[in-house]
């Protein structure tokens, strides 16, 4: 049977790969690698350079495929992300159906395929749509959450208490609910509009690699710089992908 391993790498520093995934890599006939565009050669590149530096066993294709850009006119939020999937889906069918019938592939996933990732209900949709004959397993990595604490040297959490993972967009919509909050996929800087100044918050940008950028401090202090550090840092890179913690509180109060 054919088998895809699903890989998760880190968030741009080669030496986020675990010794797991690299065994996955070195076990693959094919990696399968995405290509987002120019603007993102980056991102590419992060991945060839793993690669390179991780694949030692001999015959290990690297096949390199375009992906679709979602499409947003005249649909929703849910609609768009749906109609999305099903073409990445449709590719997925084509490349895993190009194995043969007892090889292998990898897709290497940025930070780790559970979090804020689709490559698993995508193969899911794949087996369940495209009547593939094929199993799958997942290698975790480390996500943007780890690398965002360690850069700024925080805990997670505050002692006792729950953590939110959320998006830009439902906290733009509910506000800030939980002691500390998780932001990821926020393209509007809803932390910005909080009304909470004397929340704290930790952000980091292109975390794990040479580009990095991180900034920390009362959020009605330091919002405003962030906001000019993420807009000067897209203009010089073409895209940006940032995370934040917000938190509110301290450890032992009740």
């Amino acid at each position: 049977m054919k088998h895809i391993h699903i890989i998760g790498i880190g968030t741009g520093n080669p030496e986020h790969v675990t010794i797991q995934a690299i065994n996955a890599m070195n076990a693959a006939d094919v990696i399968f690698l995405p290509l987002k565009g120019a603007v993102k050669e980056e991102l590419a590149e992060v991945r060839r350079d793993i690669c390179q530096r991780y694949i030692a066993r001999p015959g290990v294709r690297i096949l390199e495929f375009e992906v679709p850009q979602r499409q947003t006119a005249e649909r929703s939020y849910g609609q768009s992300v749906d109609a999305w999937h099903g073409e990445i889906a449709h590719l997925y069918e084509g490349l895993i159906s190009g194995l043969p019938e007892d090889g292998s592939g990898a897709f290497l996933v940025w930070g780790d395929p559970s979090l804020y990732d689709s490559t698993i209900r995508i193969i899911e949709r794949v087996r369940q749509q495209a009547g593939l004959e094929f199993d799958y397993r997942v290698v975790p990595g480390i996500t943007s959450i780890q690398a965002l604490a360690a850069s700024h040297k925080i805990p997670i959490n505050l002692v006792g208490k729950p953590i939110e993972i959320t998006t830009g967009r439902r906290l733009a919509r509910e506000g800030l609910q939980a002691p500390t909050t998780v932001v990821m996929l926020d393209g509007e800087q809803a932390f910005a509009r909080i009304d909470d100044p004397d929340a704290e918050i930790f952000w980091g940008a292109y975390l794990g690699t040479e580009n990095e950028i991180v900034r920390s401090g009362r959020l009605g202090d330091v919002a405003a710089d962030i906001l000019t550090l993420r807009r000067e840092a897209r203009q010089r890179h073409g895209w940006i992908m940032d995370i934040y913690l917000l938190r509110k509180g301290r450890d032992f109060e009740e």
